[in-house]
């Protein structure tokens, strides 16, 4: 199955091939459901702030990591 349509970008998330329609890393967060989450991100390897976010455009091939605090002992 080809997850690439011409409207959408080929991406990495947590390691998964995933295609997006999102511009930003902020666009992308809101895709998928951690709009009002305390998440912590990385592109490419570098961390992201979330002050930054809706500046950090995606391109084809990015390596997105999303990391949010999990709960337990």
């Amino acid at each position: 199955m080809d997850l690439c349509t011409p409207e959408r970008t080929r991406i990495v998330v947590n390691g998964e091939p995933t295609a997006t329609h999102a511009a930003s890393l902020a666009e992308l967060l809101v895709e998928l459901g951690y709009a009002e989450g305390e998440v912590a991100t990385a592109l490419n390897g570098a961390f992201v702030p979330r002050a930054v976010r809706a500046q950090t455009p995606l391109a084809a091939e990015d390596a997105v990591e999303i990391v949010a605090p999990r709960q337990g002992g």
